[in-house]
């Protein structure tokens, strides 16, 4: 269980592979006049994204940038682990892990990890500076494809081994998307081994989200209700990862336009962007999401983690209330899949920070990396000690 440096270098007969697959890609029909989302992923901006991707994306600029900071790679309980590792300056730096969602990839963080290591570059206080360490979930890109039955449940015993072995007993952690379940599942059974929980993503274990009403909203919070019940028609990946990843996974892998389809989709609907998605992300930012995947060949293997992580009902390991143990922070961002009042918050959390954003959606770390940064140093301040 020892973990070596690891250097991102994806190996030229594959990049000539993805190359020759954008150049035969065969596209499908659409129906005139219809170009404009009403169906799904408009075909004019695909062709024009793919277009830029041909002929003008750098995958190893990209993949050099990556590997300006450190990454470390090794196996825990038979489990391939890649994390990007960055020791921070100041006098105590608190180690802190990132855990992404999906599309996501570790790389969603890019634009956080400087200033949560090295504060005093950006204007910030040493004293406020983490190690950081950015882990690939199990199956997603440089996690190597893992064994069936690995979901954030178990994911969350593999982080606190992967600390261990990094040298960190206790440990702050964060997360959005299933990196918030993995995050609050720390929270839960590991609360012990845990500084403090800062979640982008209300997955408070074991409630059932469904059933919260209008009414259970203040008045001043009623908005969230409607953006939630607004977003409903975004969750159609759910019941298909869930229920039959591996049926979607021969398509998307056998074609990196369509991998790119159905990723993009969850960009544009999923992020604070008016519909304008390249208002978040630049086309570089959006292929070098999808390429990560379709690379390493993880794209099957990221969508089976839906189904070993919510085909289960989920269960507590112990009946102390709240349920969340840790402190825990939420950062509520406007465009987020969900919401809950903090009311309920309150009772199923360990609840010390909860903060409103002004903007901001599902992908947080990408859309606004200074209000994340902020809010994560305000809360883990008064832990430290």
């Amino acid at each position: 269980m020892t973990f070596e440096p690891f250097e991102i270098r994806i190996a030229e007969d594959r990049l000539r592979l993805l190359g020759d697959r954008l150049r035969t890609a065969v596209w499908a029909d659409e129906a005139a006049g219809t170009d404009d989302w009403h169906y799904g992923v408009s075909g004019r901006y695909l062709r024009d994204l793919i277009e830029h991707w041909r002929n003008e994306y750098d995958w190893r600029g990209h993949e050099a940038a990556m590997n300006r900071w450190p990454h470390v790679r090794g196996e825990i309980d038979g489990v391939v682990v890649h994390a990007l590792y960055e020791r921070g300056s100041g006098p105590a730096p608190l180690p802190l892990v990132l855990t992404h969602g999906w599309p996501w990839t570790f790389w969603e963080f890019a634009k956080v990890i400087e200033p949560l290591a090295h504060p005093e570059n950006f204007g910030g206080d040493p004293a406020d500076a983490f190690d950081v360490v950015v882990p690939s979930l199990p199956g997603s890109v440089f996690s190597a494809p893992s064994r069936a039955g690995i979901g954030w449940r178990q994911t969350a015993r593999l982080w606190v081994t992967l600390m261990a072995e990094l040298g960190y007993h206790r440990f702050g952690a964060h997360g959005g998307d299933s990196g918030a379940f993995v995050t609050a599942q720390l929270a839960h059974e590991y609360a012990d081994r845990l500084v403090g929980a800062h979640l982008t993503y209300p997955a408070l274990l074991g409630v059932d989200v469904g059933g919260i009403r209008r009414d259970d909203f203040s008045a001043d919070e009623v908005g969230y209700f409607d953006a939630r019940r607004d977003q409903q028609a975004n969750l159609t990946h759910f019941l298909t990862h869930t229920l039959e990843p591996q049926t979607l996974a021969w398509a998307l892998q056998d074609s990196p336009i369509g991998q790119a389809a159905w990723m993009l989709h969850r960009r544009r609907a999923w992020s604070d962007c008016d519909g304008q998605v390249e208002r978040r992300f630049t086309r570089d930012e959006l292929i070098t999401s999808f390429a990560l995947y379709w690379l390493t060949g993880t794209v099957g293997s990221s969508l089976r983690f839906y189904a070993d992580s919510f085909r289960t009902p989920w269960k507590p390991v112990h009946e102390r209330q709240p349920t969340l143990q840790a402190p825990t922070g939420i950062a509520v961002f406007p465009r987020e899949l969900t919401h809950i009042p903090r009311a309920i918050a309150e009772r199923h959390a360990n609840l010390v920070r909860w903060t409103r954003m002004s903007t901001g959606g599902h992908f947080a770390p990408a859309e606004e990396p200074e209000l994340l940064v902020a809010d994560l140093r305000a809360f883990f301040r008064p832990l430290r000690a």
